[in-house]
């Protein structure tokens, strides 16, 4: 059984925001194979599955998605090495998609709290670029990540998630 979380925070406030580019990320994949996710959360997350592929959006805030994490873990007996996460990083250059089987939060906390929720941080993370440098100086951080992407950037989305896609599927494979 294998485990893929998408990173985000919950309500339409947040739609198309960079912080739910994990969210966005799912969507995109269940939309390309034709899956749904409940309508309802379900410890925690709302949640999608494909034979023993499940696929959660934590619906606590980015910030907090560790004990859902830990949560889907326990309950289904999933190793650190079969859970998947995926998540924006501002510092990474925009549109890059950049994976890796474990490593260090690097300021990210939703990885942190995931990190504390395990107790590792060895498990597989596709990290997205959604650097923006002009508008993060202007914003400041916390801004940064909760704005909505420039029209051009929004127009490469679809190209990004693709990448992710294929990503996903490698892991699950």
């Amino acid at each position: 059984m294998k485990l893929i979380v998408g990173l985000g925070n919950p309500g339409n406030r947040y739609n198309f925001t960079r912080h739910n580019i994990g969210f966005l990320a799912l969507d995109f994949y269940f939309k390309l194979n034709h899956l749904d996710f409940s309508d309802k959360p379900r410890l925690g997350a709302l949640y999608g599955r494909t034979g023993d592929i499940i696929f959660i959006k934590p619906q606590e805030f980015y910030n907090e998605a560790g004990p859902v994490v830990q949560r889907y873990a326990q309950f289904y007996k999933i190793p650190t090495s079969d859970i998947l996460v995926i998540c924006d990083n501002f510092d990474l250059e925009f549109g890059k998609v950049r994976s890796r089987l474990s490593g260090a939060a690097g300021g990210n906390n939703g990885l942190k709290s995931i990190d504390s929720a395990l107790g590792s941080s060895d498990y597989p993370r596709i990290r997205i670029g959604t650097e923006n440098d002009e508008l993060r100086r202007k914003m400041g951080d916390v801004d940064f990540v909760l704005s909505r992407f420039a029209p051009e950037e929004e127009a490469q989305l679809p190209e990004i998630l693709r990448e992710v896609c294929m990503r996903i599927d490698e892991f699950t494979n």
